[in-house]
């Protein structure tokens, strides 16, 4: 549901009127889940000064995962999967024992349905990467989206270094891993994967260019490789070419996810905002977890 502000308020007061009936400890509880937002960004701060004209949601489609306070927003949630808002520097699963976000969702879920329910990989972020992460409940779930991934629409923003010669274009190379997790475009031979990057300029943001991306493969690293490859790697990407004055995230979240639902087909749209301090980069190292 979503409600405009017609006046000045601090978010807390603003649920407060619009919720007499419930406690100021529960609204506290609500904003801590990161299930509601303002002008289509997670707010949990419940001094959070509201004006005029500013947009409350509260995401009911966030269900039980959401009210557990998650560290990270649950976007959209039902009895077959899950979507959460990734933050950067978390890994989407694990096989080095470090904690990921797979299976923060599935101890939770686990523990709420007595087994029965468990986060089921479908895709991957990279770790470096934020945004619209999508888990199965259950095992035939995974294997109905998997079957119906080419359906699915995912776009993504990313900041790089200069200008693109072309205003929009389609990346095309042939991706390979070296022994050191490196991937890399090379000539066309039987161990490599074919891989389509497309793009669109939305801007220029100084000497940078923020770029709406999407792709048809999903190979690992194959955004942040054809950029690269085109001359514009993406801010903060040190690995594949990105400046190293200063210590940055990766300026690449994917901000956009669509997808049938395993059971009834109907196409699901999960958004995510752009992060806080996306497009600012300021002389000097940033911090996150």
């Amino acid at each position: 549901m979503k409600t405009k502000v017609n006046k000045s308020f601090t978010l807390i007061e603003f649920l407060a009127e619009h919720y007499p009936d419930s406690p100021r400890t529960r609204i506290k509880k609500l904003l801590q889940s990161g299930i509601i937002r303002v002008n289509d960004r997670p707010v949990t701060l419940y001094s959070y000064k509201l004006k005029p004209g500013d947009v409350v949601e509260i995401n009911k489609q966030a269900g039980k995962a959401a009210r557990a306070g998650f560290p990270f927003p649950v976007l959209y949630e039902d009895n077959d999967v899950i979507v959460v808002d990734k933050p950067a520097g978390k890994p989407t699963s694990s096989t080095d024992g470090s904690l990921s976000i797979q299976e923060i969702i599935s101890e939770f879920l686990k523990r709420q349905s007595k087994g029965r329910y468990k986060a089921y990989v479908v895709h991957r972020i990279d770790k470096e990467v934020s945004g619209v992460l999508l888990f199965a409940k259950t095992r035939d779930a995974m294997e109905i989206i998997k079957e119906k991934w080419k359906e699915t629409e995912k776009h993504y923003w990313a900041l790089v270094h200069g200008i693109p010669e072309k205003s929009e274009d389609t990346i095309k190379s042939w991706l390979i891993e070296d022994k050191t997790q490196k991937v890399h475009s090379v000539s066309e031979r039987p161990d490599a994967k074919f891989s389509i990057t497309n793009y669109t300029t939305i801007k220029q943001v100084n000497e940078n260019t923020l770029l709406d991306i999407s792709t048809d493969t999903g190979r690992k690293n194959q955004i942040r490789v054809h950029l690269s490859d085109i001359g514009c790697p993406i801010v903060g990407d040190r690995k594949y070419g990105a400046s190293d004055e200063f210590r940055r995230r990766i300026r690449l979240h994917a901000y956009s996810l669509s997808f049938p639902h395993p059971v009834d087909g109907r196409i699901i749209t999960v958004k995510s905002p752009m992060p806080e301090g996306f497009l600012s980069l300021k002389r000097k190292d940033e911090k996150y977890k």
